[in-house]
């Protein structure tokens, strides 16, 4: 520290070390009689060998040859003191701070600000160890997530090996189903004859379509506190399907196990004569149900017309009840229905046991399998409008079979074009069985992949399979077929992929051909129960297959593909291989149907894991 008065300095030589002696320039001073000013040097001594440690290390030591204030003694002393060492340089360091705290006690300007400074100091310190504790506890004990930024998918990161066949050990052990029926609980429901009325549907569709509306009329019935009917299974115009409830499913199972939630009856009551009345009648139906409807839709504008007339049927109902709109407890209790109360017949779910058993032990010992919806039927590939490979005579059959089917979107055809380009590049277009055997590959699965397809007749035949079944042999089998060829019977060989009707003999399914829907349950189950399911496109079937998946644990993989993404890496030619793999890999790393959060106007069916299940 510089002084502007020389005789403030000390140089009190009762604590001098001879050893230790050092210059500082002062600045001019002026003399005693203030006659004249002169430059002098100030000699400073002192007991610490790290005060001269410091100044050999100091900047002087570099302009001692350009520096005309510095002695010619302190140059020659420096000059026999090299430089430190660290160590060295540590002990001045906290010799400075020493030196700084015991000047702070001895100055009282310094001791009530430096108490104040160091209460400070510690309290920050306690507080930021406080969130530290608590952040790693909150990391510990958090359940596995994934959670999404825009479109992409973020999961935690796990440190056991990547598996083909299964999800991360810690997605499977941190949720668990909790929309079972409680046992032992209390029903609070009114006599059959104190309800607010009778609620009939009618369930359209497929199966799966069906089945969400079966879920969803409990769901309703419970809103309005009504009493609902047994749900009819309406004919599906494609399918030509005349299935009744109890052909499909567990009646009794049904009624007892929603005992306690809502009140169902097997038939529509006797005092109410004129039955075909609730398929014809407009004063009898409600019409005009807007999609996703929340709860308080039919509060408002159907309770009032069931107290009316007594008996209401609700029509068109697909897709009639919204998600995030409607209470969790009426949420929870759609999962009840659709993974407790919704139960196949016992000989389906036997047929469906050994299906299973005879696909894992194709090969003669128990392998693991992949199930496989391949949805590229004709009615898709046409309702898709998507353009696909193919002769010309192939795209203008197509053409003439859209421009049949559904004239108003077909037009002139002169948008298909764009229209196609479109949805292909957002990833609105099915996947070929070639491209799925390349994502396939991709990903890591070995050819001897045992694959049960579950799909109608694949549009192009053999031609559109050959691909997939070239990559994958054991897809299915290559059976000789005779045919009269020129006068003379050859062997023509077929490829058939595994399917329940490979698997099963024709006696062993002539029980359940009676019912197309009895034939669809039985893929249902036979792909519930693989180890990895993969989709091809969307649709009623794939979700409510991923969502039971999830429900019962997350351990089973399900793989959907970013079809957008992969539009973009099929049209590229310049991509390689590796760069091909490497984007598949890190894209699907978190398409496996692992524990996700769910965001507004989510699907129930696919991802059920808010209101239907709790932290493990």
């Amino acid at each position: 520290t510089f002084f502007d008065d020389a005789k403030q300095f000390d140089l009190n030589t009762s604590h001098v070390d001879s050893e230790r002696t050092f210059f500082i320039p002062s600045r001019v001073l002026t003399t005693t009689n203030g006659s004249s000013r002169k430059p002098v040097m100030v000699e400073l001594r002192h007991p610490s060998s790290s005060l001269g440690s410091r100044v050999a290390s100091s900047p002087m030591k570099r302009d001692e040859d350009t520096s005309p204030l510095i002695h010619d003694h302190f140059s020659q002393h420096v000059e026999d003191h090299p430089r430190h060492s660290s160590r060295d340089r540590e002990r001045s360091f906290w010799w400075q701070t020493y030196s700084f705290s015991s000047f702070s006690k001895d100055d009282p300007r310094f001791s009530q600000r430096g108490s104040r400074i160091s209460l400070f100091l510690l309290l920050f310190v306690a507080i930021a160890g406080l969130i530290s504790i608590f952040s790693i506890l909150h990391r510990l004990n958090s359940p596995y997530l994934c959670k999404k930024d825009g479109i992409v998918l973020h999961c935690p990161r796990v440190k056991e090996k990547p598996s083909l066949w299964e999800n991360p050990f810690s997605a499977t052990t941190s949720w668990k189903p909790c929309a079972e029926r409680r046992e032992g609980g209390i029903s609070d429901l009114p006599p059959e004859n104190e309800t607010s009325g009778y609620l009939f549907i009618h369930a359209e569709g497929g199966l799966n379509q069906q089945r969400i509306a079966i879920c969803n009329a409990v769901a309703v019935a419970k809103i309005m506190n009504a009493t609902l009917v047994l749900p009819v299974l309406k004919q599906d115009q494609i399918w030509k399907d005349q299935t009744k409830f109890e052909d499909i499913f567990d009646v009794d199972h049904f009624i007892n196990y929603l005992k306690d939630d809502v009140r169902i009856v097997r038939d529509i009551p006797e005092w109410f004569t004129d039955k075909s009345e609730l398929f014809t009648s407009i004063r009898r139906t409600v019409k005009n149900i807007p999609k996703y409807a929340p709860a308080q839709f039919y509060i408002d504008n159907v309770l009032p017309r069931i107290k009316e007339k007594k008996i209401m049927s609700l029509k068109p109902f697909v897709d009639r009840l919204g998600y995030d709109n409607v209470p969790p407890e009426i949420n929870r209790l759609r999962c009840r229905v659709n993974y407790h109360a919704l139960k196949f017949l016992p000989e389906i779910e036997q047929m469906s046991d050994l299906l299973v058993s005879r696909m894992r032990n194709r090969t003669g010992s128990p392998n693991p399998y992949m199930a496989l919806h391949l949805r590229f039927e004709k009615g898709m590939v046409g309702l898709s409008f998507c353009d696909f490979v193919g002769t010309r005579e192939e795209k203008a059959r197509m053409a003439e079979y859209r421009q049949k089917e559904w004239p108003r979107r077909y037009k002139n055809g002169t948008h298909l074009w764009q229209l196609a380009l479109q949805k292909r590049k957002e990833g609105r277009c099915p996947l070929e069985p070639g491209e799925v055997a390349v994502i396939l590959r991709a990903m890591g699965y070995p050819k001897e992949t045992q694959i049960y397809v579950a799909s109608g007749q694949v549009y192009g035949g053999q031609n559109r399979m050959a691909p997939l079944r070239n990559m994958f042999p054991n897809l299915g089998f290559t059976l000789p077929v005779p045919l009269l060829i020129y006068g003379s019977i050859k062997a023509v060989y077929i490829f058939r992929p595994v399917t329940k009707e490979e698997l099963a003999s024709k006696e062993e399914l002539a029980a359940f051909r009676k019912h197309v829907t009895s034939l669809a349950a039985l893929d249902f189950l036979v792909c519930l129960k693989s180890d990895v399911f993969v989709m091809t496109h969307g649709g009623n079937f794939a979700k409510l297959i991923i969502g039971a998946r999830r429900y019962v644990g997350h351990r089973q993989k399900s793989i959907k593909p970013d079809k957008g993404l992969m539009s973009k890496s099929f049209g590229d030619p310049y991509m390689g291989w590796a760069n091909f793999v490497e984007d598949v890999v890190i894209t699907h790393q978190t398409r496996t149907g692992l524990p996700e959060e769910t965001f507004p106007n989510y699907d129930l069916w696919e991802n059920p894991l808010t209101p239907c299940m709790c932290k493990a």
